[in-house]
């Protein structure tokens, strides 16, 4: 079988890659930086194999990896202010606009209208247009993702599950369950960054966070969402993983369940013990429903951050942003994790792919939900997540039991954040 990877170093999505830069034999030293190592560390090794080999005027110095998307915008920030840019920068796809709005991301359309066959609608619509702001791309997406389920299959039998959970009542029912066999029921992903699980509860009733600029967790929905929460992690008797140590005790085959983004298939596949069967499904549903109505875009775009007044390293990276976010970038994402390829050619092509590695199919099945992931606008938007981070976390540990208590508090303090007018 071909691989992605090896279809698209043969040429098959060449059409979006460009010529060398710096054909000249000119020596160009670029910037770039990333978050998440533990994900993408294998995925950049096997795309900067192949472009060294067509690029070798090119030299690409990776920053240290950003630990989290907010990381990464913070970092980006403070980099700004003091003038020590990288050249390409990683960006969490909820966190984008705040670098447009600052300034610091540049508009691509300058280098895209200088290609000749560089073809916007080579991507999903929906992945790009995350990526525009008035009518502007300013970032190419890299890697998306949808939440997922994650299911060790032996543990499920020990307790006499036969059926894959598609609601969270039946989550529940099956946590209850596997306690009875001495294992824990599940860990769910509400400490992912951005508060993406929140979202995700939220789309799942077609509900934004944000609705005519304002915080929208104050009618039915949000209700729902937080009541979902707790009677989630009540009746399923969750421990307060942190992300590593939730991870930890599923690929150990300790926990039964993991809900989490579909970017860890590929780490799970690789880390897991060998003793027990990996299966990965949708995102159940809530209040009844089998599956969620939207659900929010994770993953992140590459975006032009480079203050450099040299053509010549601008043209280099403009170059290997291109590379890495178009067929060859694709591929190795696609291989290496269990992200989406933001590229239609690429997963249209690579049916042989998804049939031998059917764990990674399930964010393609989920493509159609697809909705925006919401960056809380102004200044505080870090601080707006904090604060519903930290709300989630006292439903977690049992901290508060009356959910429209905390949904007063929480509307009363974000919107005390939210800018005014």
């Amino acid at each position: 079988m071909k691989t992605l990877f090896k279809l698209a170093a043969a040429g098959v999505v060449a059409a979006l890659i460009a010529g060398p830069a710096a054909a000249d034999g000119h020596k160009v030293e670029i910037e770039f930086a990333y978050p998440y190592s533990g994900l993408f560390k294998e995925t950049y090794a096997k795309i900067m194999k192949e472009f060294n080999k067509q690029h070798p005027n090119i030299t690409v110095k990776f920053r240290a990896s950003y630990e989290n998307y907010e990381d990464g915008t913070n970092t980006i920030l403070r980099e700004a202010i003091a003038d020590k840019l990288p050249d390409v920068t990683m960006q969490g796809l909820n966190r984008q606009a705040i670098l447009v709005e600052k300034g610091i991301a540049q508009s691509l359309e300058p280098f895209i209208a200088t290609e000749a066959d560089f073809a916007k609608d080579g991507y999903h619509k929906a992945m790009l247009d995350l990526s525009t702001f008035d009518k502007q791309v300013y970032g190419l997406p890299f890697s998306v993702s949808t939440p997922i389920g994650y299911y060790n299959m032996d543990i499920l039998k020990a307790a006499g599950i036969s059926k894959i959970p598609t609601t969270w009542d039946e989550v529940i029912t099956a946590c209850e369950k596997i306690k009875k066999t001495g294992k824990d029921g599940m860990f769910w992903g509400w400490n992912i960054t951005g508060n993406w699980f929140m979202q995700a509860l939220m789309w799942s009733q077609d509900a934004p966070m944000i609705k005519n600029a304002k915080f929208n967790l104050d009618g039915e929905a949000g209700l729902n969402a937080l009541n979902q929460m707790k009677k989630l992690f009540r009746g399923c008797g969750m421990k307060n993983y942190s992300i590593a140590d939730g991870q930890t005790a599923f690929k150990s085959g300790k926990v039964g369940m993991m809900f989490w983004s579909t970017s860890s298939v590929g780490s799970v596949e690789r880390d897991k013990t060998k003793d027990w069967t990996l299966q990965t499904a949708p995102f159940p549903g809530m209040l009844g429903m089998n599956a969620p109505k939207a659900l929010p875009a994770g993953g992140n775009a590459a975006m032009f951050v480079s203050t450099s007044k040299d053509e010549k390293r601008r043209q280099a990276a403009w170059t290997f942003l291109k590379f890495i976010t178009s067929g060859l970038g694709a591929a190795a994402v696609a291989e290496t994790t269990g992200y989406v390829p933001p590229i239609k050619a690429a997963n249209e092509m690579i049916g042989d792919f998804y049939a031998a590695n059917p764990n990674k199919l399930t964010a393609v099945k989920q493509l159609p939900l697809l909705s925006t992931w919401f960056a809380y606008p102004g200044e505080n938007g870090l601080a707006i997540t904090k604060v519903i981070y930290d709300a989630q976390e006292r439903i977690v540990v049992g901290d508060i039991d009356d959910m429209e208590e905390l949904q007063e508090e929480l509307v009363e303090e974000v919107n005390a954040l939210m800018p005014k007018g």
